[in-house]
C-alpha cells in the first residue's frame, strides 16, 4: 500500500511543546487590541507592546530566554497606546511603530539591544486622520513602508526621505482589517469590513480586482499571498461561523480554486505562507493549536501535515526570518507565540539523523538585502526578491543591514544652522582680535 502514499519531503514535519527555560516571560503586556499580531520578529530581535505611557514597546534579543524585569529599557515615544509594528526586511536595526495619536515613528535598535529608553525617532511620519492600525514593509524595495488607519486611507511612506509617496484615497469606507504585498511588492491586497477583498496598484491607485463577499462572517477575515506560486490564500468565517481557508487565482479573475473548512473556533486566524516549503501555517487569537499545509500546483491544491496542540491561548503570534533558523537541526520555521504574559518559541523541524546541510529541504531564501530602491521601485521596477543560499558554507556573511540615512528634520537642521552660525562668529573674532582684516 505504500504507492498510496503521497510523497513529501514535508509530511513529517513536526513542533514540541517548548520548555520553560525557552520562554521569555513577565511581561506586561499593552491592553489595547485591533487587528494586529501583537508581536514582530526579525532574526535578531523581536517586539511586544506593553502597558505605561508613551506607548512603550519592548526589544528583545530573539536568541536570548529569559524573565522580563521591569525598569529594563524600552522605546517610548508616542503619545497613545503602539497598535502596529514592523521590522525594515532589509535593516534589522530599523523598526517602525504606528499608534493611537495618528503618527507612524521610525527607530533604530542599537546592535547589542536597548541600553537605554529611546524617545527620539529617526523619523516622524504624519499624516493620516485617526489612529494608524497596521504597517508593512515592502518585500523588495529599500525603505518603503504601506499603513493603513481608521481612516479607511493606506498610505505608502519614503522612510529613508520621510515623506509620504502616495496615499491611495476613496478605495475603502470601512476598516481595513488586513493588508499584505504580494512576493515582489508589485501587487497589495487587502480585507475589509465590508467583506471584499482588494487587489490594489499601489502606485496607480487604482483597484485591479475585487472579490466580494470573499467571506460570509461578519468576523476579521486574514490575508496572504501563497509565495511566488501567484495566489491568494484568505483566511475567515462563514455564516454559521465556521473558520474556512480560501484560495483565489488573481491570474483568473480571482477565480476560487480551494475551500476548506477548518473548525467552529471563535478565534480570528493569522495565517502565514512559507514559499520556500509551501507550507501555510495557520494560528488562530485566542485558541493554541497551529494548523500547516502543504500547498500543491494542481487539484486538491493544498493537503493537511499536521497540527500542533497546545491549551495555552495565543494573544498573537509571529515568524522569524529563515536567516534566524537553526538550520543545521533542520528546524525550517519557527513561531513566537504571544501569550497573556509570555512569549514561546514554536520551532518546526524536519525529522532527519544526518548532520549534513540538507539543500533538499532548504532552498535559496530570501537574503535581507533589497532588489531596489525606494524611487526606482516607484519609477516602475518589478524585481525578483534577492536570494542566498543557507549551507554554513556558502552562506553570505551580514544580510539585513543595507544602509538607512534618514533625512535630517527642520529641528535639526536649524540646531545645526545655528552652531554653524555660532561658529562662524567665533572665528571672526579671533581673526579681529589678531589684527587680521577680512
Amino acid at each position: 500500500m505504500s504507492h498510496f502514499v503521497r510523497q513529501s519531503k514535508y509530511r513529517h514535519v513536526y513542533s514540541d511543546p517548548p520548555k520553560h527555560d525557552d520562554c521569555w516571560t513577565g511581561f506586561r503586556l499593552s491592553t489595547a487590541t485591533g487587528e494586529q499580531q501583537y508581536i514582530k520578529a526579525n532574526p535578531k530581535f523581536f517586539a511586544v507592546a506593553l502597558q505605561g505611557g508613551g506607548g512603550p514597546f519592548a526589544i528583545v534579543d530573539v536568541n536570548q530566554p529569559s524573565r522580563y524585569m521591569p525598569g529594563t529599557p524600552v522605546i517610548s515615544g508616542h503619545s497613545g497606546a503602539v497598535l502596529d509594528f514592523d521590522w525594515n526586511p532589509f535593516h534589522d536595526n530599523i523598526i517602525a511603530s504606528c499608534s493611537d495619536d495618528c503618527t507612524i515613528k521610525v527607530w533604530g535598535v542599537p546592535d547589542e539591544g536597548l541600553t537605554e529608553t529611546i524617545t527620539d525617532p529617526l523619523v516622524d511620519l504624519r499624516g493620516h486622520g485617526r489612529k494608524v492600525t497596521l504597517l508593512r514593509f515592502h518585500p523588495t524595495a529599500s525603505n518603503v513602508l504601506a499603513s493603513t488607519s481608521a481612516d479607511f486611507t493606506p498610505k505608502i511612506w519614503d522612510i529613508e526621505k520621510g515623506v509620504e509617496m502616495h496615499s491611495m484615497d476613496g478605495i475603502h469606507d470601512q476598516l481595513i482589517q488586513d493588508m499584505v504585498w504580494d512576493h515582489t511588492g508589485g501587487l497589495m491586497a487587502t480585507s475589509c469590513k465590508d467583506k471584499s477583498i482588494r487587489l490594489i496598484d499601489p502606485r496607480a491607485s487604482s483597484v485591479a480586482q475585487t472579490i466580494e463577499n470573499a467571506h460570509d462572517g461578519s468576523k476579521s477575515s486574514k490575508i496572504t499571498f501563497a509565495g511566488n506560486k501567484g495566489t491568494l490564500v484568505s483566511v475567515g468565517f462563514t455564516k454559521q461561523s465556521m473558520r474556512q481557508i480560501k484560495v483565489w487565482d488573481p491570474r483568473n479573475g480571482c477565480a476560487l480554486t480551494k475551500t476548506l473548512d477548518i473548525d467552529q473556533a471563535a478565534g480570528v486566524i493569522i495565517p502565514f505562507y512559507d514559499g520556500d516549503t509551501n507550507i501555510l501555517y495557520l494560528a488562530g487569537k485566542g485558541d493554541g493549536n497551529v494548523r500547516y499545509y502543504e500547498f500543491v500546483d494542481e487539484d486538491p491544491w493544498c493537503f493537511a501535515l499536521s497540527e500542533f496542540r497546545s491549551t495555552t491561548s495565543a494573544k498573537g503570534l509571529c515568524w522569524v526570518p529563515k536567516r534566524g533558523l537553526d538550520i543545521m537541526a533542520c528546524e525550517t520555521a519557527r513561531a513566537l507565540k504571544l501569550t497573556s504574559n509570555s512569549v514561546e518559541p514554536l520551532s518546526f523541524r524536519v525529522p532527519r539523523k544526518s548532520d549534513a546541510f540538507q539543500d533538499d529541504i532548504f532552498p535559496d531564501t530570501f537574503s535581507g538585502e533589497p532588489s531596489h530602491t525606494a524611487d526606482e521601485w516607484w519609477g516602475g521596477s518589478d524585481k525578483e526578491p534577492e536570494t542566498m543560499s543557507l549551507n554554513p558554507i556558502n552562506r553570505p556573511q551580514g544580510g539585513g543591514s543595507s544602509s538607512f540615512t534618514p533625512m535630517k528634520t527642520p529641528a535639526q537642521l536649524t540646531k545645526e544652522l545655528d552652531e554653524a552660525q555660532a561658529r562662524i562668529e567665533f572665528l571672526e573674532k579671533k581673526l579681529q582680535d589678531a589684527g587680521i582684516s577680512f
